[in-house]
């Protein structure tokens, strides 16, 4: 078997070119606080699929390493990526910063440059009169169903910052200055406990029968079926149920800041408010009064 040629180190950046790419950084964030709504969402888009990209390479990265194999070539790639990923984070940074609703958003603890940034790109409130509007076109409906051969009902990319938005919230539950945490433990207790005194049980059945309808390979762990069997959803579920339950709020709170900005005036209640008896409010933070919650 012949030997296999060494690889070759990466030649280091010259200082020409470590310039120019400051020089590129500079210029782009000089040039973000114009940046369109378009290319904000693009960029929004690419900068999580770059991450993703990064944390990928970043694993094999680490398995060559561990195996003693040559990873010169990966570890370029990922430090390049990383490069990218902060350039991007930067232009984010200056555009939300530089609009009234991201001033607002990035006032909250956990919430970023780039996840204010995807909230203005994604979110136009002239077409959200209300927050269910958001909420469903966020993927927080849970009376949508994304039915085989038909349209994907929501926006994805809303879906994934909503998502990101929410674990952010867990991360910083433990801090002074947080708001959206705190509202994530105390919903997390309130969803325990309705689970332990079975009000879930319906729910665990429609699981349970859902996944009998599916081919052997496919069904769910013996573990999970067990935990179903009993009347109730796993914890998992408790915590994810808790975690949307304070995005969603956050949103509520979004609105109606951002209908305040636009329009000058107090927004519509939301619907579980307005028509079906819930009476409980939340005061918004930065905004004036009690604003809705959910």
């Amino acid at each position: 078997m012949s030997k296999q040629p060494k690889q070759p180190n990466e030649p280091p950046i010259s200082d020409d070119a470590a310039t120019s790419i400051q020089k590129l950084s500079r210029d782009l964030r000089n040039a973000a606080k114009t940046l369109g709504v378009r290319e904000a969402r693009y960029f929004v888009n690419i900068y999580y699929d770059m991450q993703d990209m990064r944390i990928g390479t970043g694993n094999q990265q680490r398995k060559l390493l561990e195996s003693a194999e040559p990873s010169e070539c990966m570890t370029w790639f990922n430090n390049n990526l990383q490069s990218l990923e902060n350039q991007i984070k930067g232009v984010l940074d200056k555009w939300s910063a530089a609009q009234p609703m991201g001033e607002w958003a990035r006032s909250i603890m956990g919430i970023g440059p780039v996840i204010s940034a995807g909230l203005i790109a994604n979110i136009d409130i002239t077409k959200a009169p209300t927050v269910g509007h958001i909420w469903r076109y966020a993927g927080l409906d849970p009376t949508r169903k994304w039915e085989k051969g038909q349209k994907r009902p929501w926006n994805a990319s809303l879906k994934r910052l909503c998502w990101l938005t929410g674990e952010s919230f867990v991360k910083v539950s433990g801090k002074d200055k947080d708001i959206y945490g705190k509202f994530y433990k105390e919903r997390k207790v309130y969803e325990e406990d309705r689970n332990l005194r079975g009000y879930n049980a319906a729910e665990a059945a429609r699981r349970i029968a859902e996944d009998d309808r599916k081919p052997a390979s496919r069904r769910m762990e013996a573990g999970l079926r067990d935990i179903l069997a009993t009347g109730k959803l796993p914890q998992i579920a408790m915590n994810e149920r808790a975690k949307r339950w304070a995005v969603k709020l956050f949103l509520s709170h979004w609105h109606d800041a951002a209908y305040r900005l636009h329009y000058n005036a107090a927004p519509p209640l939301p619907y579980p408010i307005q028509h079906l008896g819930h009476v409980h409010y939340v005061p918004g933070p930065g905004a004036p009064g009690a604003q809705p919650t959910i």
